[in-house]
């Protein structure tokens, strides 16, 4: 049984008739169980209220069990916006298999406008996008763009429901256990995708592209491998069948940089010992997902969305479901991380990214940095805080763009100078002034470090790129709480943030 939900526009009753007939299975449309006094009042305008909807999700929810009960697979398109809702048709039902189209409010808009004979009138979109609760990820949707054509929103969702990243987990006929017949290599991308590369060093590799902008996202730790403007690198990442090192391009998870002997405390857990991975500073370094694959949640020419689940382990007792969207767009490159915690405890919780920037310069010496941040953390020899200064007046301060020079940073600045929306940026220009990147700090973030790479193992690295890596707290927060986010039971947090790059390239 699969489930298709989705704001009015999004393309529900296209996707599923498709969808069944791919599958070879029975399809409904929700919209048939609303009275048709319901119907007349959408298309008059009016919104239904709570109360019209319960007769409406009760007789959905009895359409699903009976067909569950007579084991008759089927597709079944249905707004669900809300999670109740969802809760509701899908909960409790581990046959039932969860698909979300996802669409911004300007594409279904005029989706709408230009829709005919439907009862659903344009002007009610606000109230839909008002109801709306994406999906969460204990619900383990299948989440697909629609800025696609139909049939390749199919084609993924048939590859998604084929890796069995939906909510069923039995092995009940009414939810396919292999793809139809020549679906079982086909790639969940428009058909404009090239053949999808093969495993690499650092697993499946996921090409974007929009205009001149390339990225590639790859399986091992969902890490950003590469981004390029009119083929003229940004991001000074790795090659396919490299090794990653250098934490290049990696999500930190559930913390970014360094906790002091991998030792903290938190709730009533007691004493909490981490894996030290970096042994010669007897810290632990990064988060717990840089070495694990990431699994394919959604894909489309110009973006991807990734994600995993971090299981209760030594040293972390918690659970919890950490998604990562990448996509491009006109202005950029724009990462968005989300992590849950579906677990009935609170969870300690941090998250940074680790990209490495270049301007097309041999090395950052030249680069033009700047950085809007009142304040840098300075550090013991195991690169620990021990308190913040003032930036000014110290060859620290780079609030005015000027050269690296042979300063050499792998610091934490804080007392970020934010425009009236709460973003920051920092940027990397290229000596000319003409060209660069801005590194924007969009949303659940108040630190970022900076590094010029002089300590990489590998000297040919070393100040090639300068990690500009965008941080919700700093260095040892588990130990000292210093702007920790507590995932209390059900609470997630959003992570974003954006490559921008500007000028003539």
């Amino acid at each position: 049984m699969v489930l298709v939900t989705g704001v009015a526009g999004s393309g529900k009753s296209t996707v599923g008739l498709l969808l069944a007939d791919r599958l070879g299975w029975a399809y409904q449309d929700a919209d048939d169980f609303h009275t048709p006094v319901n119907q007349a009042r959408m298309e008059a305008g009016e919104a239904l209220s709570e109360e019209d909807r319960r007769p409406w999700l009760a007789a959905v929810a009895a359409w699903i069990d009976r067909r569950i009960a007579t084991r008759e697979p089927a597709v079944i398109a249905c707004s669900a916006l809300k999670r109740a809702y969802r809760d509701q048709l899908a909960a409790g039902r581990p046959a039932v298999r969860l698909v979300y189209l996802h669409g911004s409010r300007q594409l279904i808009r005029s989706r709408l406008l230009s829709r005919r004979g439907h009862f659903f009138p344009a002007q009610l979109l606000d109230s839909q996008f008002a109801d709306l609760q994406e999906p969460e990820p204990d619900e383990h949707a299948c989440v697909v763009d629609v800025d696609q054509p139909p049939e390749a929103v199919v084609t993924a969702v048939v590859a998604l429901l084929g890796t069995g990243t939906g909510t069923g987990t039995g092995t009940s006929t009414d939810a396919p256990s292999d793809p139809p017949p020549n679906t079982a290599a086909a790639s969940p991308a428009a058909p404009t995708e090239e053949p999808h590369m093969p495993p690499t060093a650092s697993g499946e590799q996921w090409r974007l592209r929009h205009g001149a902008h390339e990225a590639v996202v790859v399986e091992l730790g969902g890490a950003l491998r590469h981004y390029e403007v009119a083929g003229r690198p940004l991001v000074d990442g790795f090659a396919a069948d490299e090794q990653i090192t250098g934490g290049r391009g990696q999500l930190l998870v559930p913390w970014p940089n360094r906790v002091a002997g991998g030792r903290y405390r938190f709730g009533g857990a007691g004493d909490l010992q981490l894996p030290l991975t970096e042994p010669e500073n007897d810290n632990a370094i990064h988060g717990l997902l840089r070495w694990v694959p990431w699994r394919l949640l959604a894909r489309s020419e110009d973006a991807v969305t990734v994600g995993t689940t971090l299981f209760p382990q030594p040293g972390y007792p918690y659970r919890l479901e950490v998604r990562a969207e990448y996509r491009l767009g006109p202005e950029g490159l724009e990462t968005t991380v989300t992590s849950t915690n579906p677990g009935d405890t609170a969870a300690p919780y941090g998250v940074g990214q680790h990209p490495y920037l270049t301007v097309g310069t041999d090395l950052v010496d030249t680069a033009l940095l700047t950085v809007p941040a009142g304040h840098r953390l300075s550090t013991d020899e195991r690169g620990l805080p021990i308190g913040a200064e003032p930036v000014e007046g110290t060859a620290y301060d780079f609030r005015t763009a000027r050269p690296i020079g042979e300063q050499r940073l792998d610091t934490a600045y804080t007392g970020l100078d934010r425009d009236p929306a709460g973003h920051c940026a920092v940027r990397l220009a290229h000596p000319s002034g003409r060209h660069g990147i801005d590194v924007r700090l969009v949303e659940g973030i108040r630190y970022v470090q900076v590094y010029t790479g002089d300590t990489l193992p590998e000297p040919g690295r070393r100040r090639r790129g300068v990690a500009i890596e965008p941080m919700s707290c700093p260095a040892d927060a588990f130990r000292s709480g210093t702007a920790l986010t507590v995932l209390q039971p059900g609470d997630s947090h959003v992570f974003r943030w954006v490559l921008a790059p500007w000028g003539s390239w």
